[in-house]
This record gives C-alpha cells, structure tokens and sequence, in this order.
C-alpha cells in the first residue's frame, strides 16, 4: 500500500500535476506558447484565396484573391492580400506589418486612385473591403498581443479541444476578448467567438478543413465569419497553398502594393 505522503512524492517526480498547479492565466497562455511553437519555422507562402460576401437577404458577391506571408523572427509576421477579380476592386492590395507589442502597420492601395493609404491605427476594428473580418483580424496572431485564460476542455465536432479566453492588449481593438476552441491534436483554432466593446457577441470564426503542408504546417481549407449583429457573412475558401517561395522583405514594403498585379 501507497502511502499519501510517497504518493505526493511520485506525483512531484512525474509532473503529473503540472497542470493542476497552473493558474488559469498560466495555462491560457502556456496553450498559446505552444500553439506558436509549432506553428513556427515555415518562412514564406502563398495561396489563393475566394471571398464570399452574403448580405442578410442572402445575396452573394464573389471576388478573387491572392496571398503572400512571411515569416519575421522577433517580430509579428508580414502577408500582402490582392484582389483580381471583379474588375471594380482589381489591384487593391493590403500589406500587413504585424507587431507583437507595438500596433500593426497596414497600408491599402486603391488603384482608381493609385494611392497608398495607411489604415490609422485607431480604425483597425473596421470592415476590410466590406467583409465580416476586420482589419485586425487580418494580421498575425501573436502570442504578445493578448493575455489569456484557460477555461475548460470539451469536444467540438467530435474533436478534443481547449478552450481559452484572451484579451486583446491592443487599446483600439474592437474586441473585449476572444473565445477560443483549439483543436489538441494539431493545436489550430477551430473556433473562435468574438464579443464588441460593449462586451456583447458579436461574431463566430469557424475553421474547416485542415490540411498538413510541408509534412508539418497546418492550414485550413475554409474559414467562414459570421456576423451575428448585421446577419452578414463571409467565407474564404483557400487554395494552392506553396510553401518556401522565395519572398523576402522587398515582397513586402510600400512599393510590393503598386507592384501588386
């Protein structure tokens, strides 16, 4: 027979509790970490994107995309959006400079205009280009950039998940926090809720179709955001993923949105 006081002993020994002794906080942030941690290393990668705008008589428009990412050490990473399709927004083109403590540098070029525009860094909770996802949502999600909590695990879908909650420390977002269903096999957000400033919900993130690149980054097929104040919607359906491209800083400064074509 175990003695209480030898078992205390062995449990120290295994770490078996390790997670029982974390605060809330510490977890929250730990599933972050590793969130980050494995999702690291991929350098550069395109893919395409299509864009589906439902309106909430359930009207669609339908516009064409292409992306570019790349990866910063010590820094939030940078990706470049363009629009090819329908003719009246070809050429517009978002560049993203994420920062993980210091607010993200955005610039959209408006080709009827052929002008570079800087999105205020008090205006990152607004629409982009009409969409359900905001600027913000647009750019790298760094550890840095919210605190966190743990609150549970459950199953989503018939998967096993963590839920978290993180707030973003960014005073202009136009969230008050997150919560987030990560998936414990592949730690990918498969879930996530959005509340307003007022704290009230505002929109869900849904996340379909995973797929494993280069034999270890996951991304997925789908991402579908509904608004749930407006009745609107918009899903991305992703495609020809390609990883280690080439792209380098040059791909991603002021002149890459003029060059965008």
């Amino acid at each position: 027979m175990i003695s209480r006081w030898m078992l205390l002993i062995l449990l120290a020994v295994t770490g078996l509790p390790a997670q029982a002794q974390q605060s809330p906080e510490e977890r929250g942030l730990a599933i972050a970490q590793e969130m980050d941690r494995r999702d690291s290393g991929w350098g550069d990668y395109t893919a395409g994107m299509r864009m589906i705008l439902r309106n909430r008589q359930g009207e669609e428009s339908i516009r064409e995309l292409r992306t570019r990412f790349l990866e910063v050490q010590d820094d939030g990473d940078k990706s470049l959006i363009i629009f090819d399709q329908p003719r009246d927004v070809q050429g517009t083109a978002l560049l993203s400079h994420t920062h993980a403590l210091q607010p993200d540098d955005q610039w959209l070029y408006l080709p009827a205009l052929r002008r570079v525009k800087r999105i205020a860094s008090n205006n990152k909770s607004g629409p982009f280009m009409g969409s359900e996802f905001a600027y913000e949502d647009l750019t790298s999600q760094e550890v840095e950039k919210y605190s966190y909590k743990f609150l549970r695990e459950e199953e989503h879908n018939g998967r096993p998940v963590f839920v978290i909650e993180r707030y973003p420390e960014y005073e202009h977002s136009g969230y008050t926090r997150q919560v987030v269903w990560i998936d414990q096999q592949i730690h990918q957000p498969l879930q996530t809720v959005y509340h307003d400033r007022r704290d009230a919900k505002l929109k869900t993130l849904t996340l379909h179709g995973y797929q494993q690149y280069a034999d270890q980054y996951w991304r997925p097929d789908e991402m579908y955001m509904e608004n749930h104040q407006t009745g609107k919607t918009t899903r991305l359906v992703w495609s020809d993923y390609q990883f280690g491209t080439g792209l380098t800083d040059r791909d991603f400064d002021k002149n890459s949105l003029k060059r965008a074509r």
